[in-house]
């Protein structure tokens, strides 16, 4: 590993492989607003095929792709239902008010995982002077809940009370293809329950930018209108699509070498005097660990820096962890040595 700390901060610190620079230097481009480069087009059918839909859309980041779906799914003064602590609605600048004009509707969930009867609780009745909810969005894996799955089950269950009420269903599957390694079926099995699907190449996939939305031909044709709404109409995006391509015969084989490594990480934390780690939610490449007090999150960083390791704070007592393609067996042990004494 050539970098001077063990960056455990996110998966989006992940830098191209050198047959991504090769393949993005050797592209062929084309303007893709006028639908004409042949690198992306090359994507978004794969990304369609990949997720077992008809099509799909190059945007520049999950934020925009999720941005795009609200918008199409939803009319202003609509409800959107989505887990309490999700991307969407955290981490997201409060796009889905200032774009789509909708309003949240927050369940609490365990550990990320949406109970459909929860859900359907949640819903406000028919009544016309109420917000209608017209949307349910699922994160899968869900990042604050510590890289957690929603087996697919469930995620049936999910689409059918979205259904009794005529809702439209949206999957922000940034870590998709985690979520489909650690439960042990195709993407695209993952995906099917959802009229809409964002997942994310720039993040454990090692590609330098973008995101897929994917959806039946319909919905891609009002997706793109609302990215070039949105400024995210690109030229000779080929040279970002090609890294793609890569991450999808190379990248993804191996995320399951990424869970191993953080579930060596979670219980060498779940060892130490001043971490705690719920051992069974360590599902994929992400790994909340709570610090016990008097120790401040804020404290134990700074000090893992000092020690050669970076980790980012995940609220007010939570670490979080994430593991991925840069971090590899040698870099994991110098995180593992980093934790051998206490802070």
């Amino acid at each position: 590993m050539s970098f001077e700390f063990v960056d455990l901060r996110s998966d989006t610190v992940t830098r191209p492989t050198p047959s991504m620079r090769k393949a993005m230097a050797e592209a062929e481009v084309g303007d893709d607003v006028y639908g004409e480069d042949p690198t992306v087009n090359a994507l978004q059918e794969e990304a369609a095929r990949l997720m077992g839909k008809e099509a799909a859309l190059f945007v520049a980041s999950g934020t925009m792709g999720n941005a795009v779906c609200v918008k199409a799914h939803t009319q202003p003064g609509e409800e959107a239902v989505m887990e309490a602590t999700c991307h969407i609605y955290w981490f997201e600048n409060g796009g889905m008010a200032a774009i789509s004009g909708v309003i949240p509707k927050l369940v609490p969930s365990d550990h990320g995982i949406l109970d459909p009867q929860k859900v359907r609780e949640a819903l406000r009745p028919a009544v016309y002077y109420l917000p209608r909810p017209s949307l349910l969005c699922v994160e899968n894996t869900h990042n604050m809940g510590g890289g957690t799955c929603t087996p697919v089950p469930v995620l049936h269950e999910l689409r059918a009370v979205a259904r009794e009420r005529g809702m439209a269903t949206h999957l922000d599957g940034a870590r998709i293809f985690n979520a489909a390694t650690a439960l042990g079926v195709a993407p695209s099995e993952v995906a099917a329950p959802f009229d809409s699907v964002q997942f994310c190449i720039s993040k454990g996939l090692c590609a330098p930018v973008g995101s897929l939305v994917c959806g039946t031909k319909e919905f891609i044709e009002k997706a793109r209108v609302i990215r070039k709404r949105l400024g995210g109409g690109m030229r000779q995006a080929g040279v970002l699509a090609a890294a793609g391509l890569v991450a999808f015969k190379e990248i993804v084989p191996t995320l399951k070498d990424d869970h191993r490594r953080a579930r060596t990480l979670a219980m060498k934390l779940a060892s130490h005097p001043d971490f705690s780690v719920e051992i069974d939610w360590v599902q994929t490449n992400i790994v909340m660990a709570k610090v016990r007090p008097p120790k401040t999150t804020a404290q134990v960083c700074a000090a893992l820096k000092e020690r050669g390791v970076l980790a980012s704070p995940a609220g007010p007592a939570n670490i979080r962890f994430v593991t991925h393609h840069d971090i590899d067996d040698a870099a994991l042990a110098r995180a593992l040595e980093a934790l051998d004494k206490p802070f």
